[in-house]
């Protein structure tokens, strides 16, 4: 029997009630968020449309993200623009790079949540 997909990601936080509250709140992402099929949402889940996602290992000296970090989140988002202005508007600090953009699979920007995990936002390209 395969995997079918993610059931959940897990890290630790010095203040856990605070950051999912942060992650809630900025990036509509976790418990409460979205709804089932039925239009019913649930405190514990978080009801996310299905879509392409990578599993991928880097390598222990990559740059990619910072060395004292074992895990990089990456959320596909659409509306890249509206999610950066009000990122900004919050005063979340927002990285973006041409090369990130480069090779057609899309747009990134990186961010990182008050207790600095790294979290890179990908906008797939339209269909």
């Amino acid at each position: 029997m395969p995997v079918i997909g993610v059931g959940g990601y897990f890290f630790r936080a010095k203040d856990p009630q605070k950051l999912t509250e942060w992650y809630r709140d900025m990036l509509g992402v976790g418990g409460g968020c979205g709804t089932d099929p039925q239009g019913q949402t649930n405190e514990y889940l978080w009801w996310h449309e299905g879509g392409p996602m990578v599993f991928s290992p880097f390598k222990e000296d990559s740059d990619y993200f910072a060395a004292d970090k074992q895990t990089m989140i990456n959320l596909r988002v659409r509306g890249m623009d509206e999610m950066l202005e009000r990122l900004r508007a919050a005063g979340v600090e927002i990285i973006t790079k041409a090369e990130w953009d480069e090779g057609g699979i899309g747009r990134f920007a990186r961010i990182h949540d008050p207790e600095g995990n790294a979290i890179e936002l990908w906008e797939p390209p339209a269909n």
